[in-house]
């Protein structure tokens, strides 16, 4: 591959990834300036690999190397503080802003339940919606099987709907019993 096609294969990577890296390394991480250190890093190191030997498989090898690194930090520091997916998507401007308060209550609704969740259903859902990435791939990246992997997502998004359901159901309540 040559010089301007192997900087387009770069660019096209980091536009299409950058984004969904920094939301995940921002929550693995818990610091938004760490994740963007880690997403950089992994970048550079992407620059050293064989394109024509990456092409089909850029996507769990960038989010394989920033796990990776940020489990290594995590376990020099032996601490995590959270940080809200919330706070690192932007929110789109097209909405009124009744629908933008409503689209963030429930997505903060939807980000606190998902703080419940085990880590490992929250690290699979966060691959799947944010990040983009197939079961095969987040298979991959965290070293499951799919099978354990398609499991963990399914029990995820069920947990999460029954316990968005019995949110609503018991606002529903309280609110007639206020009138």
């Amino acid at each position: 591959m040559g010089e301007p096609d192997r900087r387009d294969w770069l660019s096209d990577l980091l536009a299409r990834h950058e984004g969904p890296l920094l939301r995940y390394v921002a929550r693995l991480s818990g610091d938004l300036d760490r994740a963007r250190d880690i997403v950089q890093d992994a970048f550079v190191r992407l620059c050293h690999e064989n394109p024509g030997v990456m092409e089909d498989h850029a996507a769990e090898w960038l989010y394989t190397v920033c796990r990776n690194r940020t489990i290594d930090i995590h376990r020099k520091e032996r601490r995590m503080k959270t940080l809200t997916l919330a706070e690192t998507q932007p929110m789109p401007a097209a909405e009124s802003p009744a629908d933008t308060a409503e689209h963030r209550d429930t997505a903060s609704a939807a980000l606190r339940l998902l703080a419940t969740l085990p880590e490992n259903q929250q690290e699979v859902v966060r691959l799947k919606f944010s990040g983009g990435l197939s079961y095969r791939e987040i298979s991959r990246v965290t070293g499951l099987s799919v099978t354990n992997v398609g499991f963990l997502i399914h029990t995820a998004i069920k947990t999460l709907r029954e316990r968005m359901t019995t949110g609503a159901d018991e606002l529903r309540v309280a609110t007639r019993s206020v009138s």
